[in-house]
């Protein structure tokens, strides 16, 4: 066993005793496994959010969405920030629901708001179908570096064989404390490596980042830039837009809030993270002093910019720490994936189907769901597919066709809500998911369907069509209800 993989193994070692260790001898009942009985104080909340951005999409995908694409890698570090000012305002009313209702999940914020089971379960369905990518650009990051940075001694799918494993145990064992106390590792780990990568780096091969940046635009002139068509000025707008509003509609992100003793915590996090946000430049520099050293990457293969050059840079005990961040940032967010899938799976769609399931059993149900969502996950992975930034924006499109009705609940303070009726809310969601699907399922775009818009407009985001669809949708069925209501009640 190399020096780099020693440091892979101890990695995975520390996450799974760690997963272990949090349990603390509690008696794990769906409360403590899913919302660690809502006990989490700043430090932890705060860990535990920040966990949504350095995952392996920000290990790798935003380093090498910097070597591919260049300048609109920047939009990752935007809407991040956008969605933790908008967080601050919308997450703790949720928070207060959530508690005073002894709610555990997105779905059931949905299904209590709008007083219907059936949105639940519809709710619950779009959050899996979402989820089911993001796990899968985990251990899709997952087999990458432990493939790379052991030195191909261990091969990707059995990487992703191994992560699952350690995954399922301590998720079964700890729930969300085990992830919390996992991300407290990754965080310390994952700030070192990546601001001392993107410092060295570009210091190392090109002087500082004003040279670096200097070489880049003589061999690829404007390539730092937004370019004027594809992944412009209009598509960079669209798409900060679209997965700020999405953020927080991730299920798991969702859910992770309940955790959290007082929304004071979930204020002070929130006024926090913008900040942290700014760690995410030392990967786009990492990603730029790779274009011109490790050239040639080319698809799925930019994601792998990172280790290459570091490969190429270090000894392999260095290449093995880099790992070993990289598994926890794999590890980590994928915990809470897993969490969040087999209670959505359990407390809402097994319970919508068995009425009588006490937590008691439905905690039992969703620990089943583990592996087997892993297993699928693994599936999918070892399939092969896009790169690790397209597989999110995919996955992001669909979330956000939530926030719609997630908003106009708000609006209704703590009487039901009035903007949107509950056949309103849904037939926005299913509007939006197909909007998505259809456009995913026959590559079009608004240029391919609006040929006679000017040509800036045609480069918006594809998502926020299906997000209009969703709105128009929403108020036309809510309207129509309230309508046909009225009339009724005439005498």
């Amino acid at each position: 066993m190399n020096a780099a993989l020693l440091w892979i193994a101890a990695a995975a070692a520390l996450a799974l005793v760690l997963g272990f260790l949090a349990r603390g001898g509690r008696q794990m009942g769906l409360a403590q496994w899913t919302v660690a009985g809502r006990s989490f104080g700043a430090p932890l909340m705060f860990l535990l959010m920040a966990g949504e951005i350095y995952t392996t999409f920000t290990f790798l995908g935003g380093s090498g969405f910097a070597y591919g694409k260049g300048g609109p890698a920047y939009y990752i570090l935007c809407y991040g920030t956008l969605a933790f000012v908008l967080s601050y305002f919308i997450l703790p009313p949720i928070w207060r629901y959530a508690h005073d209702h002894s709610l555990y999940s997105q779905s059931e914020f949905f299904a209590a708001r709008y007083r219907s089971r059936g949105l639940g379960v519809l709710v619950s369905v779009v959050g899996i179908v979402a989820l089911v990518p993001y796990l899968v650009l985990q251990f899709k990051g997952l087999g990458i570096i432990v493939a790379i940075a052991g030195y191909g001694t261990v091969s990707a799918p059995a990487a992703v064989w191994i992560g699952a494993a350690i995954l399922s145990l301590y998720v079964m064992v700890s729930g969300v404390r085990g992830s919390a106390w996992t991300a407290v590792a990754k965080d310390v780990l994952i700030l070192g490596v990546v601001v001392f990568l993107g410092c060295y780096f570009p210091l190392h091969y090109y002087g500082g980042l004003g040279a670096m940046f200097t070489a880049i635009e003589a061999a690829k002139p404007g390539f730092a830039a937004l370019p004027p068509h594809g992944e412009s000025a209009w598509w960079f707008s669209s798409t900060v837009l679209l997965t700020a509003l999405g953020f927080f509609m991730w299920p798991h992100a969702f859910g992770s809030i309940y955790a959290a003793r007082s929304e004071r915590i979930i204020r002070a996090s929130a006024a926090v993270l913008p900040l942290y946000q700014l760690i995410l430049l030392f990967a786009f520099f990492v990603g730029f002093a790779a274009i011109l050293q490790v050239p040639g990457l080319a698809g799925p293969d930019v994601d792998l910019a990172l280790f290459k050059l570091s490969v190429k840079s270090f000894d392999p005990w260095v290449v093995g720490i880099i790992g070993a961040a990289g598994v926890l940032t794999a590890l980590v967010p994928g915990s809470m994936i897993l969490i969040t899938t087999a209670t959505l799976l359990a407390n809402t769609i097994y319970r919508a189907l068995d009425r009588k399931a006490d937590d008691a059993r439905a905690l039992f149900v969703a620990k089943l769901c583990v592996p087997a969502v892993a297993l699928v996950a693994v599936g999918f992975t070892l399939a092969g597919g896009q790169t690790i930034v397209a597989l999110l924006l995919l996955a992001y499109a669909f979330v956000t066709q939530l926030f719609p009705a997630l908003i106009l609940s708000l609006a209704a303070g703590d009487a039901p809500p009035r903007p949107a009726t509950t056949a309103g809310a849904a037939a926005g969601i299913i509007a939006g998911i197909a909007t998505v699907a259809a456009l995913g399922l026959t590559h079009s775009s608004l240029a391919t369907l609006f040929p006679a818009l000017p040509a800036a407009v045609t480069e918006i985001n594809a998502g926020t069509l299906a997000l209009a669809v969703n709105f128009v949708v929403l108020f036309a069925v809510s309207g129509s209800a309230k309508l046909v209501a009225a009339a009724r009640s005439r005498p």
